[in-house]
């Protein structure tokens, strides 16, 4: 067996531990992410809606046994986490960025302060709706996502189509700093536009952001070869509010839902290609790492693990993020390449950290050293969007076509 298909398999395995009653937890083993994250949940989908029973016998009693009915194998728990986050919508539409209380630190059970979790949100409904052929989800939520969506859109103080954050609201929280009209956001928010059908927005946003029109606010870079990671405002001779270094996700999230040109898409891969952001394993989280004294560097940098060049999300491998590249190269029409990283993403998922008596093989850890690849963060073992992604990688290889995203 190739080791892309046990790969694929542990996967499997990976997510019926993350599979609980109420919906996906963002890590399966006790003392992790005990929680619905939106995004999270949201990205473990992607993959856990392409897995039919029977799942491995190891676990079925114990978790996945009151869903062996069902011809889908995580159909309920995808569902259950859409429930959890739209029963928790604020009143003017955000949706929160995690529903429960999963450790002494974070006391509040419902928790918000985030702009993608509303996005994913509006996503998932509608990979949930393709995946089973289901549009039961979309007409019961109605409501909930037009006013999701309507949220997202208010954030736009410019009214030119964009819509703006405040640092620490997306996946990489307090690192790297970021505000304004970030890359991450406007790829999820071309995504769920082009869901719900609005492409004249969508169109106008894609125009906008590959600087073929109001090129002051434009995000790609053409001198670089890139998207910069976030820009916001112009102050005459002393230039634009903006940073330079490259956003693995959010380049890669723009290739995969169609925002970046065929052209765009290239250089981007390219880009990763030349500067090894794909090695030792798929994908360090950005490139070139940020140190203190650097230009990007702020003070409160200090507190986290990711003040460390290549922890965490300072150029550590994500491989989460392995499987948006994977699809990515799909997406550009490179199958051959996508096959081969696909097996380093199954190389890099075998890492176990030390300390975690409880997994033998294959941990699909949440992060990676970004020099040695070796397993990083403690009890980070089976994260749900790392098991996910690559299921989702491992489909879209198989059918040469990236799925969900037109």
């Amino acid at each position: 067996m190739k080791l892309i298909d046990i790969a694929y398999k542990k996967a499997i395995i990976a997510l019926e531990h993350c599979a609980k009653p109420v919906g996906f937890y963002a890590s399966g083993l006790k003392g992790g992410y005990e929680a619905i994250w939106a995004r999270d949940s949201m990205t473990t989908s992607l993959g856990a809606s392409l897995v039919r029973l029977p799942m491995s016998k190891i676990l079925m009693p114990s978790i996945s046994g009151h869903r062996k009915s069902q011809n889908w194998a995580f159909k309920n728990t995808f569902r259950k986490s859409l429930e959890a986050l739209g029963n928790n919508q604020a009143w003017h539409g955000a949706i929160p960025n995690a529903v429960g209380c999963w450790n002494n630190e974070r006391q509040s059970d419902v928790t918000f302060n985030s702009i993608d979790s509303s996005l994913w949100f509006i996503i998932g409904h509608y990979v949930y709706s393709y995946a089973y052929a289901d549009k039961s989800l979309i007409k019961k939520n109605k409501r909930e996502i037009d006013a999701a969506l309507k949220w997202v859109q208010f954030q736009d103080p410019n009214n030119d189509g964009l819509p703006v954050q405040q640092p620490t609201m997306d996946w990489e929280d307090i690192f790297p700093h970021k505000y304004g009209r970030v890359l991450n956001t406007q790829a999820l928010y071309y995504a769920a536009l082009k869901f719900t059908g609005d492409n004249k927005k969508a169109e106008q946003l894609k125009r906008i952001v590959n600087g073929e029109t109001q090129k002051t606010i434009s995000l790609y870079d053409k001198k670089r070869g890139y998207y910069s990671p976030w820009v916001w405002k112009y102050h005459g001779p002393l230039g634009r509010e903006e940073e330079h270094w490259f956003d693995t996700l959010g380049n890669l999230l723009a290739i995969v839902t169609g925002l970046a040109t065929p052209a765009i898409s290239k250089n981007i891969l390219n880009y990763i290609d030349k500067n090894k952001v794909n090695r030792p394993f798929p994908c360090k989280a950005i490139w070139p790492t940020i140190k203190k004294g650097d230009k990007e560097w702020h003070w409160y940098f200090d507190s986290a693990e990711c003040k460390n060049p290549y922890h965490y999300s300072n150029a550590g491998i994500w491989p989460f993020i392995g499987g948006f590249y994977v699809a990515a190269l799909i997406k550009a029409g490179q199958f051959k390449k996508a096959e081969k990283e696909l097996e380093k993403l199954a190389e890099g998922n075998k890492e176990v950290h030390p300390k975690e008596k409880r997994v033998k093989e294959y941990g699909f850890q949440e992060w990676l050293h970004g020099k040695t690849g070796k397993a990083m963060g403690g009890s980070s073992a089976y994260q749900g969007w790392s098991a996910g992604t690559y299921i989702y990688a491992y489909e879209c290889v198989k059918n040469k076509k990236v799925l969900f995203f037109k």
